[in-house]
């Protein structure tokens, strides 16, 4: 299946599953669907954040959250974090330390219409992304990425500055 063809629950306002549709339906009509964020730090508290690969349909090669992925159709936000974890950097979930959710956003145009459980861990790497995901990994301090923010918004994901601006420490 490729990515296009992947199914997601649709949502209402409230959250709630009232269908399911095509990745593509629901990107091309602005559909409310959901997603996870995780927000992966090294012990000495840099962030650790991935350039999304080039062969993304969406925002292609900027910087996002650590992983970051769709909830697919029948699927737990929490199931779809431990899925997307080993898929997108390939480390096993059971390997990052204090996995938890840290904040819940409701579906915004700055969310690409997606309910999103933001998450934390915490581990030191090493990784193995997937290229077809992850064009690349680097772990910065928050203070690096706030300058970086100033100096070149255009470089990060629409989603991450929204998340950076209203939940980063």
């Amino acid at each position: 299946m490729n990515s296009t063809d992947e199914k997601f629950d649709l949502v209402d306002q409230e959250d709630r599953v009232i269908g399911s549709a095509l990745r593509s339906q629901i990107h091309a009509q602005g559909l409310l669907h959901r997603a996870v964020h995780l927000w992966l730090y090294h012990p000495d508290g840099r962030l650790l954040l991935q350039r999304r690969s080039t062969h993304k349909d969406r925002e292609p090669g900027r910087w996002t959250s650590s992983v970051s992925g769709h909830v697919n159709a029948g699927e737990a936000y929490d199931t779809a974090m431990h899925r997307e974890i080993p898929e997108e950097i390939g480390i096993p979930t059971s390997s990052c330390l204090a996995l938890t959710r840290l904040h819940y956003i409701p579906a915004c145009s700055e969310t690409d219409q997606e309910f999103v459980w933001l998450y934390r861990a915490i581990h030191s790497g090493p990784f193995t992304p997937d290229p077809q995901e992850v064009a690349g990994l680097t772990f910065f301090s928050p203070q690096e990425i706030d300058q970086l923010i100033i100096r070149q918004p255009q470089d990060f994901s629409t989603c991450l500055l929204f998340l950076w601006q209203k939940h980063h420490p």
